[in-house]
């Protein structure tokens, strides 16, 4: 099945690794550092040009993909809970 992430982004639900808060969870530095390596590894995607809210951590093919979504963990939670 397939999550919607905002704008135009689809993915595959199978390739969730994460799905994480980035209001609460950028307060540790073990995620900081990990957003600013994907962000300097160009595995970042930036689903919208509005205020991002979360971030869904996707593996394909063994790579790491990162998401960052204006949509709230709790929607995209209800939303893969439908699936």
């Amino acid at each position: 099945m397939y999550l919607h992430l905002g704008e135009n982004v689809v993915i595959n639900s199978k390739r969730i690794v994460a799905i994480i808060d980035l209001e609460t969870s950028t307060v540790s530095k073990k995620t900081r550092d990990f957003l600013k390596n994907a962000q300097k590894g160009s595995i970042v995607v930036n689903v919208s040009d509005e205020l991002p809210k979360s971030a869904v951590i996707c593996e394909r093919n063994g790579e790491k993909e990162v998401y960052i979504s204006q949509i709230s963990t709790a929607t995209l939670q209800k939303r893969a809970e439908k699936i």
